[in-house]
């Protein structure tokens, strides 16, 4: 595969990531962890039909255990903390602390092997980050230090999704079914923990199924999948930038649903995220392509 095709596919993430909003507002009412261990359930069943389609059971038993660890702490671990960040701290805040994955992405990647930072994938991201600052956060940005631990576990967050996106690098062989079992995993994980801190409720309207369904086959589905693809044998840098233009294209959505105002800052901070992408892409196609194997790509 082509770290052309690869970068595609990996983006096939940020879009669906864009309707991760509009799917949770149609869940409602069902509880944040409960929703998870639907979603994750789903996820997994996906990677269980097509891991059996194609014949990859067994090689899931080859996989070292250091790669599940890293698996279940990206998906579970970041998924956690994100509630818990929200839950103790102002959302707004919180969410875009958190969002400081796609710019730690960026900056990480120059660690890799084959893999050089330029400036133009930093002033991309900063671009981006800009952007999604102004959607997520809008009016209400400032930093209350009476929140500092919620602030904390949102920027653990970040640095968990991050981090498990440039280490997914190092487990380059380790075929995407994996993801199969780091979803199953985060399922249980997340239904026991369900069980501990929530009460159940179940979704009481057509449209709740419908979202908790969508939810499962796409933003916490489908998008692992692709995502894996993407961090493993695409442009890294690339994608981190266009991870920005998640938050636009679900504000987006929920304009065209009705569900949130058309706003200037919402011109400006596609200005930013659409600016960033183009100087970060600019900036990886200035300079020789290179697979994980090191060999040039054509």
């Amino acid at each position: 595969m082509s770290r052309g095709k690869a970068t595609l596919i990996g983006f096939v993430s940020v879009l669906l990531w864009a309707l991760l909003a509009i799917l949770t507002v149609g869940s409602t009412p069902v509880p944040a962890l409960q929703l998870n261990a639907l979603c994750f359930a789903i996820g997994g069943t996906i990677g269980l039909i097509w891991t059996a389609a194609t014949g990859q059971f067994a090689t899931l038993r080859a996989i070292p255990p250091l790669a599940y660890l890293l698996g279940v702490a990206g998906l579970f671990g970041y998924h956690a903390l994100y509630f818990a960040a929200l839950r103790s701290a102002p959302p707004a805040q919180a969410g875009l602390i958190a969002y400081l994955w796609p710019l730690l992405i960026v900056l990480f990647s120059g660690l890799l092997p084959q893999e050089k930072l330029r400036a133009g994938h930093a002033i991309g991201a900063l671009a981006g980050f800009a952007g999604a600052a102004l959607i997520i956060a809008g009016d209400g940005a400032s930093i209350d230090p009476q929140h500092l631990f919620g602030y904390l576990l949102a920027l653990a967050c970040a640095l968990t999704w991050s981090g498990y996106s440039i280490l997914s690098r190092r487990f380059g062989a380790v075929p995407t079914s994996a993801v199969t079992v780091f979803c199953l995993i985060t399922a249980l994980l997340s239904a026991i923990l369900h069980l501990a801190l929530e009460d159940t409720v179940w979704p009481d309207r057509t449209v709740s199924w419908l979202s908790v369904a969508g939810l499962g086959l796409g933003p916490v589905g489908l998008a692992f999948y692709t995502w894996d693809v993407g961090v493993k044998r695409g442009d890294i840098q690339l994608l981190g930038v266009a991870s920005y233009s998640a938050p636009l294209l679900s504000t987006l959505i929920l304009i065209m649903a009705g569900l949130a105002p058309a706003s200037p800052r919402l011109i400006l901070a596609a200005l930013l995220i659409t600016g960033g992408a183009a100087i970060a892409a600019r900036a990886s196609f200035a300079r020789p392509r290179s697979v994980p194997d090191g060999r040039a790509e054509p």
